[in-house]
């Protein structure tokens, strides 16, 4: 018999579906994406989906991938991520009442002023900022502006509660991830006061929160006539995406890091301790195992290749620049107007100190630039009292590539580890996997991830990056970007 878990990701633009071994191997997949209908019919920041979509496809994935699975293969267990902020009425029966609101769905921004009246303290003590991103303003906004969808709801749900309740019959669960963008409280693990008696929502509305990986129910019987699941395979709390994407990293214990890079920089790690920046740059989330998921995400990432060098081949870009690295430049690659981390500053725009002498040496510069905000970021996080392990784990598309590996590497002065399958349906499987083989979220982590390359820093590089990044910080100090 082959034991298997899934890894359901119920992502914007469609679902991802994987089945792996305890090993972490992967044994089967399907996917299909979205169709989005009537966007541009919609008031302007409104962002919203039909939830009815979001099941038919995925069961109609869940059919595809049981219909390849080897002849005597199991399925031990599986769990749901999704988008973190996404929120959804449904009555009694669990039928949706309306649309789901995206999580970039921006209706609901007359109102964050007063829910950051209200949860001010809440704010303080997790260290974040409610914004329209946030469920919570998502659904001030159905109370005071829809009453019959709000007086008609029975539980708000998150996305991947929807699809989990789809499985069980269950809708009244979800995991403290998505809960925290509804307001749950991580340190007293409680709905706090002010969601009823300020606000005015009734806590009646709110599911239950559990911890990620925690047994949720069994796939019902018409839920397996749909899918091709086995009725009764047990059903695991999911998370959101994000967190479902650092398990999938690698990043196991207090220590571990992530760098994302993709169109933006998401750096992520685990800390023992709730980690709280003074300027709220960044947030965490709460792992299961009672550690903290601290986080943030930069305005600079990728984007500049598209914006600079659109249609070039990656690889060509590459060996061209090798040549020209370590380059004479200072270059911060901000594609358009403003940053947010590793620091705050709304005006702030792109720039390249020195002359280049050609195209491929730009390229070099933006590599290196970079490289250079996030060691920034890093030395952030280090002074606001994360510790930074020897290892950092990197993921998405900036990391295909090896020369800017190699560049990074040298100028963080660590080894970077880029696992074999970093997507967040691999750190649902993760969740899956740690209420059905082992006992904890780390240990499914730590067995499950496979590295696929270490890259070290370049040894002659080191002494001139140093330089350099010293440089790239007084250029930041006098654009008054920062103030050290």
């Amino acid at each position: 018999m082959i034991e298997l878990v899934l890894g359901i990701d119920l992502g914007t633009q469609g679902v991802r579906i994987l089945a792996v071994d305890p090993q972490g191997t992967l044994i089967a997949t399907a996917s299909q994406r979205l169709r989005l209908d009537n966007i541009d019919t919609l008031p302007g920041g409104w962002h919203q989906q039909n939830p009815s979509d979001w099941w038919r496809i995925v069961s109609e994935c869940l059919r595809d991938l049981t219909s390849q699975l080897p002849a005597g293969s199991h399925i031990a267990g599986l769990s749901v991520d999704s988008t973190s902020g996404t929120i959804l009425p449904i009555d009694q029966s669990g039928t949706p009442l309306c649309n789901a609101m995206m999580y970039n769905d921006a209706r609901s921004r007359d109102y964050v002023e007063q829910i950051q009246r209200s949860g001010h303290e809440l704010e303080n003590r997790l260290g974040y900022t409610f914004s329209s991103s946030f469920a919570l303003p998502k659904i001030y906004w159905l109370m005071k502006e829809k009453p019959d969808i709000y007086n008609a709801t029975h539980l708000f749900v998150h996305a991947a509660d929807y699809i989990a309740g789809k499985l069980t019959g269950n809708f009244n669960l979800t995991d403290h991830s998505n809960a925290l963008k509804t307001g749950y409280d991580l340190v007293n693990k409680n709905w706090p006061d002010f969601i009823e008696q300020n606000l005015g929502i009734s806590s009646d509305k709110l599911p239950r929160v559990v911890k990620p990986g925690e047994r949720i129910g069994e796939v019902s019987r018409s839920c397996a006539g749909e899918t091709g699941l086995a009725q009764g395979t047990p059903v695991f709390a999911g998370a959101t995406d994000g967190t479902a994407a650092q398990l999938a990293s690698g990043a196991s214990e207090p220590g571990s890091w992530v760098s994302s890079l993709g169109t933006t920089l998401v750096i992520k790690g685990i800390t023992r301790d709730i980690l709280l920046d003074p300027l709220k740059r960044i947030y965490c989330h709460l792992h299961p195992e009672g550690w903290w998921m601290p986080g943030g995400a930069s305005n600079t990432g990728a984007e500049w290749i598209i914006k600079d060098f659109p249609g070039e081949d990656p690889t060509k870009l590459d060996r061209n620049a090798a040549a020209y690295l370590p380059t004479p430049l200072i270059r911060y690659p901000l594609a358009r107007e403003g940053e947010r981390f590793p620091f705050r500053a709304p005006a702030a725009t792109g720039f390249l100190i020195g002359k280049p002498v050609s195209k491929p040496e730009i390229f070099a510069a933006g590599l290196e630039g970079l490289a250079m905000l996030e060691a920034f970021a890093y030395q952030t996080l280090s002074e606001i009292g994360a510790h930074i392990g020897e290892h950092i784990y990197v993921t998405d598309g900036g990391a295909r590539s090896r020369l800017w590996l190699q560049i990074r590497a040298s100028m963080l002065k660590r080894t970077l580890i880029r696992p074999r399958i970093s997507e967040s349906a691999m750190g649902a499987a993760i969740l899956a996997a740690s209420g059905t083989w082992y006992g904890k979220v780390s240990q499914a982590v730590q067995s499950m991830v496979q590295e696929e390359i270490q890259v070290e820093p370049v040894t002659p590089w080191l002494s001139i990056y140093e330089e350099k990044y010293h440089k790239f910080i007084d250029a930041l100090k006098e654009k008054k970007y920062i103030d050290l």
